[in-house]
């Protein structure tokens, strides 16, 4: 089970930090991602990490600006947001999936490849 939270609203320029804690799985074994949803829009890859932490990849639209990172010990993964913008608007939605490590960086991108969801947090960035 995935549940994000700290989303809300902020202005344009403004930062929030995004956190989606897991239960159930061994977390340390889970690959993560963060999608996004804009209203009428199709879902998008925004972050993704691998189990250790130590890969790291990101959608061009939010490089420089987003950082995903986890803490194992706390079975968490976080989307810090940084420079934001109001096309980043959307519902945040964590995931994880539980690929190997050479199937997950040709794959972190595509959200049928995660196993599991969260119920997602909106995000609102006003100008």
């Amino acid at each position: 089970q995935l549940q994000a939270f700290g989303g809300g609203l902020v202005q344009a320029g403004g930062s929030l930090r995004l956190s989606c804690a897991a239960s159930g799985r061994t977390f340390s074994n889970l690959n993560m991602g963060w999608f996004r949803q804009a209203p009428g829009k199709e879902r998008k890859f925004v972050a993704g990490i691998n189990w250790s932490g130590n890969i790291i990849y990101y959608a061009e639209s939010v490089k420089r600006r987003f950082t995903i990172s986890r803490d194992n010990a706390k079975n968490t993964v976080y989307l810090q947001m940084s420079s934001l913008k109001p096309e980043d608007t959307a519902v945040y939605y964590c995931a994880a999936a539980e690929l190997s490590s050479l199937r997950f960086s040709t794959n972190y991108y595509r959200g049928h490849e995660y196993d599991y969801w969260g119920q997602g947090t909106l995000v609102t960035v006003s100008s």
